[in-house]
C-alpha cells in the first residue's frame, strides 16, 4: 500500500533510472552516504530477481520517505494522488546503443539463474518461449532490431514499449504530482534539475549541502561507486564489469553506430510511435519538418 509522500520513479530502461534514485536518496537523507545500496533503499518491484514477498517486507519496514523504482509504464501502476510520480526520457537513439552496451555487461546465465529461483523453472520456461530471440549481428543490425523490430512490444525493450510509456506520462503532465525530466537536462544543468525536483518534492536542503549532493550526483562520482549504486551489483557475477552499468553518461553515443543517411528511417520510426508534441520535446529542439534529427542529441 502506499504512503502519503511516496515516490514512484518510473522510466523506460537506460533513460536514467538510478540517477533519479540517487538524487532522491541525496535529497531525502540529505547526505552523500547511506547505510546500504542504493537498491535496497530504493527497491525495483517488477524485476523478478528477489522474491517479492522478500521485497514488499523490506519496503514496509522503512520509516523513511519511500522511493520506489519500476519500469512499468503510468497505465500499469496505481494512481495515487498522496504519491509522486517521476519520469525521464532520453534521446532513444542513445537509449538503443546503452542498452546494448548494456546487454554486453550482464551475464545471462546468472540473471536467468537468479530468475529461476525466484520465479520457478515452469513460468520461465514460459516467459522465455514467449519472447523474442535476442537481438544478433552487427551494433547497427542491433540498433534497427530496437528501433524497428519483427514484432514490436514483444521484447523487454524496444522503441515503441519505450514511447508508450513515456506517452503515458506525456497525457498527464499537468498533474500537479506528475515530473517529467530529460536526461539532457539532468547533463546541462544537473544543480538547476536537482534544485527543481526537491522542490517538487517539497524537500528543504540548507544551501551550504548543495555543493556535496550535487557532486555526488555526477556521473564520474556515481561511477565510482558503482558497486553501490549499480542495480542488482550485490549479485556476483551479475555484471561482467560493475562500473561499466556507468558506461559513458553523455548523448550523440548513436553516432557511433548510424549515419545520417539513415536519420529519415529513424524518424519515420518516432512519427509511427509517437505523438509529434512528444517526439518535439524528446528531441528538442523540435524536430524540424524534414525528417532531419540531428538536433539536440548530437
Amino acid at each position: 500500500m502506499f504512503r502519503p509522500g511516496d515516490i514512484v520513479i518510473s522510466t523506460p530502461a537506460k533513460c536514467g533510472t538510478t540517477w533519479l534514485q540517487m538524487i532522491c536518496a541525496l535529497e531525502i537523507f540529505k547526505s552523500t552516504t547511506f547505510d546500504r545500496p542504493l537498491d535496497q533503499l530504493s527497491p525495483w518491484l517488477d524485476v523478478l530477481l528477489r522474491p517479492l514477498a522478500e521485497v514488499l517486507a523490506d519496503l514496509e519496514a522503512q520509516t523513511h520517505r519511500r522511493f520506489i523504482k519500476t519500469h512499468t509504464p503510468l497505465d500499469g501502476l496505481p494512481f495515487d494522488d498522496r504519491v509522486t510520480y517521476l519520469c525521464a526520457s532520453r534521446d532513444p537513439r542513445d537509449v538503443a546503443v546503452s542498452l546494448d552496451n548494456h546487454a554486453g555487461n550482464t551475464d545471462r546465465a546468472v540473471s536467468l539463474a537468479l530468475r529461476k529461483e525466484t520465479m520457478g523453472a515452469a513460468v520461465l520456461d514460459e516467459l522465455l518461449a514467449a519472447a523474442p530471440p535476442l537481438p544478433s549481428g552487427t551494433a547497427r543490425e542491433r540498433f534497427w532490431s530496437w528501433v524497428d523490430p519483427a514484432a514490436p512490444g514483444k521484447a523487454v525493450s524496444d522503441l515503441e514499449i519505450m514511447l508508450h510509456h513515456l506517452d503515458t506520462f506525456w497525457q498527464v503532465r499537468g498533474r500537479p504530482n506528475i515530473v517529467l525530466l530529460r536526461y539532457e537536462d539532468l547533463l546541462d544543468d544537473l544543480e538547476g534539475q536537482m534544485r527543481y525536483l526537491a522542490a517538487r518534492l517539497g524537500i528543504a536542503i540548507a544551501e551550504t549541502a548543495w555543493p556535496d549532493l550535487v557532486q555526488a550526483a555526477t556521473f564520474s562520482a556515481m561511477k565510482g561507486r558503482a558497486r553501490e549504486l549499480a542495480p542488482e551489483a550485490s549479485h556476483d557475477g551479475f555484471y561482467h564489469d560493475h562500473s561499466e552499468f556507468f558506461h559513458s553518461g553523455s548523448t550523440g553515443q548513436w553516432r557511433q553506430v548510424l549515419s545520417e543517411e539513415e536519420l529519415p528511417r529513424y524518424a519515420a520510426r518516432i512519427a509511427e510511435c509517437a505523438p509529434a508534441d512528444l517526439a518535439a520535446w524528446i528531441h528538442r529542439p523540435a524536430l524540424p519538418a524534414t525528417g532531419d534529427l540531428r538536433g539536440r542529441g548530437a
